[in-house]
């Protein structure tokens, strides 16, 4: 078994060289080179409890003079915003987003929190560093920052002032070293181009991100992507909990692949001596508990799908999914309509959502339209009235799909590529099914539970004899 070196995991060049060198030498002046912790003040009121470089910017941005572009703050600007700034002392912590200017025996340099950036202003005579052993003792500040490079952690005391270019400043007083980056940061004007490293590494994509000063209007830095989701996800639930659904969680680790129409990813548990499948869908356990008596019932849930790779699928990935008793098709969709609608006002405070070149309005009563109506409307073609299920499927994706940009519910799905649906009452040909499309991607999926049992077992029997004849993807 081969051990790999420091030297395998972070390549040898010139520039890893000398920021080694610089931890070294970091390691001799201020002992630990990576700290248990930094405290910082708490001026200001934020959700975190101490300052973030986001609260202190927004919270004393403010008292930056306002000028015309091209011209500097007056003197007398200066002084007021100063006389206040300056009685205000303020310990923070962040990575050095740029590499220092040094002018003399001073230098400015930026910190990020990885949302905001503040401008530091370290000078020769007024810095002292500090001692990472367990007395603190004062080092050489100059020295110590000297040995800091673009990426860096550091945590400054101070007080806050505007320069003569009215950009809202820390003086610092005090520099403790954090953490050293021991690889070159990205290219601060264009981030990270590859697709490859922006998804398998993510915490670089995170940091490209946040050091990126270049952004094509309405671009979302990656951090605004995670925290747009995690909105969306609070207010899922907080509209579900409003409506009276309970959350659960269910097993992810199934005996069968149940749920869906889905290939799934297969293990062993050793302990049992049984094979196990990862969850494809939470489907047949959340209605067990709707069968024990719970009226309303909803999993956000991980599901693992052994199948291809696309900018429509993934193998692993979060799902919602809720059941309301003695609803139909219909009433879910109404429901779901005004979730989506929900979450798209209260995550963005408009209804207005910008796709590629496409401006989607969640505003609007969403389309609804059977799946023969789409193709007839989008691909010019009457489907015939015994067509086979797989080439309504096949006709509708083709002609009809890429056409769905508007919020859509698809009705009136073939019954033999739905399951666990009710046939309608009025066509038994077709299930109360519906598809939701937005953007020309399906992103949701309900129906009228099928709830007769010996219906239920025919159709079963008849998935099984699908998957016996090679069918994959056929639910069991």
């Amino acid at each position: 078994m081969s051990d790999p070196s420091l030297q395998n995991i972070i390549p040898e060049n010139d520039q890893t060289q000398a920021r080694r060198e610089h931890l070294e030498a970091l390691r001799r002046l201020v002992g630990n080179v990576y700290p248990n912790k930094f405290e910082r003040s708490r001026v200001t009121e934020n959700a975190s409890g101490e300052d973030t470089i986001t609260s202190i910017v927004e919270t004393f941005k403010k008292f930056e003079p306002h000028v015309a572009d091209g011209e500097r703050p007056s003197a007398e600007a200066l002084e007021s915003a100063n006389a206040t700034l300056n009685k205000i002392r303020i310990r923070i912590a962040g990575r050095i987003a740029a590499p220092p200017r040094v002018m003399g025996k001073a230098a400015f340099v930026h910190l990020s929190d990885g949302t905001q950036r503040l401008q530091i202003y370290v000078r020769r005579q007024d810095v002292a560093g500090v001692s990472n052993d367990a007395q603190g003792a004062e080092v050489n500040g100059w020295d110590l920052f000297g040995l800091l490079d673009h990426g860096d952690f550091i945590g400054v005391e101070g007080y806050l002032f505007v320069t003569r270019t009215g950009e809202l400043s820390l003086h610092v007083e005090k520099l403790q070293f954090l953490a050293k980056a021991l690889l070159p940061m990205p290219d601060k004007m264009h981030g990270i181009n590859d697709p490859e490293i922006r998804q398998r590494q993510r915490y670089a994509d995170l940091i490209a991100g946040s050091l990126k000063l270049e952004r094509e209007e309405n671009d979302l830095t990656p951090r605004e992507v995670f925290e747009l989701r995690s909105k969306v996800v609070r207010e899922i639930r907080r509209f579900l909990d409003e409506h009276g659904y309970i959350e659960v969680e269910t097993p992810m680790l199934t005996p069968l692949a149940t749920g869906a129409a889905a290939k799934p990813f297969k293990t062993h548990h050793n302990a049992l001596d049984i094979d196990l499948y990862a969850r494809i869908a939470p489907e047949l356990y959340l209605k067990r508990l709707v069968v024990g008596g719970f009226e309303k019932v909803f999993e956000l849930n991980r599901n693992f799908r052994n199948e291809g790779i696309s900018t429509k699928h993934n193998p692993e990935f979060t799902m919602l999914e809720f059941y309301m008793a003695y609803a139909d098709v219909n009433q879910m969709m109404d429901f779901a309509e005004k979730l989506l609608r929900s979450v798209v006002y209260t995550t963005l405070g408009h209804t207005h959502v910008r796709y590629g070149e496409h401006n989607i309005d969640f505003s609007q009563p969403f389309q609804r339209m059977t799946m023969k109506e789409a193709i007839a409307r989008y691909g010019n073609r009457q489907v015939k009235q015994n067509e086979a299920a797989d080439v309504v499927v096949e006709l509708f994706e083709e002609f009809a799909e890429p056409y769905l940009i508007q919020p859509t519910f698809i009705t009136d799905f073939p019954k033999p590529i739905s399951p666990l649906s009710k046939a309608s009452p009025t066509d038994p040909s077709v299930a109360e099914r519906f598809e939701f499309f937005v953007g020309a991607l399906e992103t949701a999926n309900g129906f009228s539970e099928l709830n007769d049992p010996e219906e239920q077992y025919q159709r079963f029997k008849d998935q099984v004899q699908q998957r016996e004849g090679g069918d994959e993807e056929a639910v069991w």
